[in-house]
């Protein structure tokens, strides 16, 4: 198994997406209240990392312990059906031509909303 970045629960309800526009596979993608690194299209370049500026993205080993339910949370919105789809995304190969997917894991969807003061 291939590694891969993650992103974390410091995205939800953020989704600065300054991490979209430097990842040179466009292998991140929009649901609803987070973004989902696709891990079989991600190349391991790390340049989301560095352009996230809000600290939500961690190469999989670094998740801190807080955060290790989002490794599987990122794989599982590729391979799992989610609510209101017909089929899992898989691998799109390439969240822009995609767009927004317009819906979260379980786990996302599940979590609290957090008021982000408009910029």
């Amino acid at each position: 198994m291939s590694m891969t970045y993650v992103i974390g629960s410091e995205c939800v309800d953020v989704m600065d997406k300054s991490c979209v526009q430097e990842c040179p596979a466009d292998c991140i993608y929009e649901g609803l209240r987070s973004l989902y690194i696709n891990p079989v299209e991600c190349v391991d370049c790390g340049a989301c990392r560095i352009a996230c500026r809000v600290d939500a993205i961690y190469y999989e080993t670094d998740l801190p312990d807080s955060e290790l339910a989002h490794l599987q949370d990122n794989a599982a919105f590729f391979a799992e059906v989610l609510p209101g789809r017909a089929a899992a995304l898989g691998e799109p190969g390439g969240a822009a031509t995609l767009g927004a997917v317009g819906v979260d894991t379980p786990l996302i969807a599940a979590m609290p909303a957090r008021n982000i003061p408009a910029h």
